[in-house]
């Protein structure tokens, strides 16, 4: 993570104002140079002033020492070096400060204010040092050398440290930007990447409760029809020898046809990126498998199931099974029958089977009517038992519930955009509805 802005002004950790204390090194060394530079150029300022030398010396250290606060005052430190210019002091603190105001956070008005002030500063001490130097008879030159070279000093004193100092501030708020950027996207990418896990726990979850709801609807029906046929073969195996041998073979049957479908699924499962596969796995130990390669079997599992389940054209056996198992089942189907989307036959399907297999475990006996109606945009279903002829048949064959087989056929009915209504009739019985819209 980089660290911008507010985390980089508490991370301080150089004296008073300084950031690093090799800048305030480097400030204090620059500093004791301008003092002493200062201190030597106060001797003759002194002289030709009339003062104590001793007066010029204090007076030079103190000026030049002002720059050890060119971080924290730059417009000071360039005011000073402004007021010396006259004694002709400061030649270091000067440039210094300059480079220090354009590249500080300031307005520009203020550094051309200031940049401006020094150069005319300089250029009429300059002017006025070089006619003296000329009337004296120091320099022999024309009178075209003294705007000559106070032009050309005052800006070789201003403008390159200006434009340096412009240069390395510009610099300096790109370098900031781009690290703010940077820090930005940073926590843009760990905030989707936090999602992106959030969403893919969520799918993994809803790939297994797809897979356990695709499973019950397979188990459960067919376990539930074999519980009865074993219940009646216990009851006839002596009186009618023939009814027991085909009510033997019919739980054979069923019990095939589910080990059948659990190893297709099963099947899926195992072979999905090869999560569940025994390649390096000593026996006895569990294979690690990664989450994302569960979410994918998970996935593959599920589009499987929708892709090898059941559909409507299988509901006149579904209701056969039913019926050979004892139960009076009625079947009556409306409208003209056409073809449906597959996720929607399926789930049409699958109401059917799970109502008929509560009716099994909470109504043995009951007569049971099933109505399948297929309208403009929509299809309709309805199973609806009447009170079993003996309440206490459903506990004599034990059927166990889990409780979610309502809870699944509600879910996958509101998954499409239909409604589903279950609920006990008004003589006793148990109705389930549902209407999945078919465009």
């Amino acid at each position: 993570m980089t660290t911008t802005g507010e985390a980089r002004s508490t991370a301080r950790h150089g004296p008073w104002w300084w950031d690093r204390w090799r800048s305030a090194a480097l400030d204090g060394s620059l500093a004791l140079v301008s003092a002493v530079e200062c201190a030597a150029e106060g001797v003759p300022f002194a002289r030709d002033a009339g003062i104590p030398l001793a007066a010029g010396v204090v007076f030079g250290v103190v000026a030049g020492s002002v720059l050890l606060v060119r971080r924290k005052w730059p417009i000071a430190v360039v005011l000073v070096s402004i007021a010396i210019t006259p004694a002709q002091m400061g030649f270091l603190m000067g440039i210094v400060g300059l480079y220090t105001l354009a590249a500080a956070e300031l307005p520009r008005r203020i550094i051309v204010a200031l940049a401006g002030m020094s150069m005319v500063g300089t250029m009429i001490v300059t002017f006025v040092r070089a006619r003296q130097d000329i009337a004296s008879g120091t320099w022999t030159l024309g009178d075209w050398f003294v705007p000559f070279a106070s032009i050309t000093t005052s800006l070789g004193l201003t403008a390159p440290p200006v434009l340096l100092g412009l240069y390395v501030g510009a610099r300096r708020r790109l370098m900031e930007s781009l690290r703010e950027r940077a820090d930005s996207l940073e926590r843009e990418l760990q905030l989707l990447a936090e999602r992106a896990e959030e969403r893919a726990e969520w799918a993994r979850g809803e790939e297994r409760t797809r897979i356990a709801r695709e499973m019950h609807d397979v188990v459960a029906h067919r376990v539930s029809l074999m519980v009865v046929h074993a219940a009646a073969l216990q009851a006839v195996a002596r009186k009618d020898p023939d009814k027991a041998v085909k009510n033997a073979a019919l739980v054979g049957d069923m019990g095939r046809q589910a080990l059948t479908e659990l190893r297709e699924m099963l099947g899926v499962l195992r072979s999905g990126s090869g999560v569940l596969g025994d390649k390096g796995v000593r026996p006895g130990e569990m294979p690690a498998i990664p989450l994302a390669a569960v979410g994918a079997a998970a996935a593959a599992a599920a589009d499987s199931a929708r892709e090898d389940g059941p559909d409507l054209g299988e509901l006149d056996e579904l209701v056969g099974q039913s019926a050979a198992a004892g139960m009076t089942v009625a079947l009556s189907v409306e409208g003209v029958a056409r073809s449906y989307a597959r996720e929607i036959e399926q789930t049409a399907y699958r109401v059917v089977q799970e109502a008929l297999t509560n009716v099994h475990k909470h109504a043995a006996g009951a007569k049971t009517y099933v109505r399948l109606a297929h309208r403009v945009s929509e299809i309709a279903m309805q199973v609806e038992n009447e009170p079993p002829p003996e309440p206490a048949s459903a506990s004599a064959v034990r059927l166990p519930s889990g409780g979610n087989g309502l809870v699944g056929m509600r879910e996958r009915v509101l998954a499409l955009g239909g409604v589903f209504v279950s609920g006990p009739t008004d003589a006793g019985g148990f109705r389930v509805s549902a209407v999945i819209p078919s465009p």
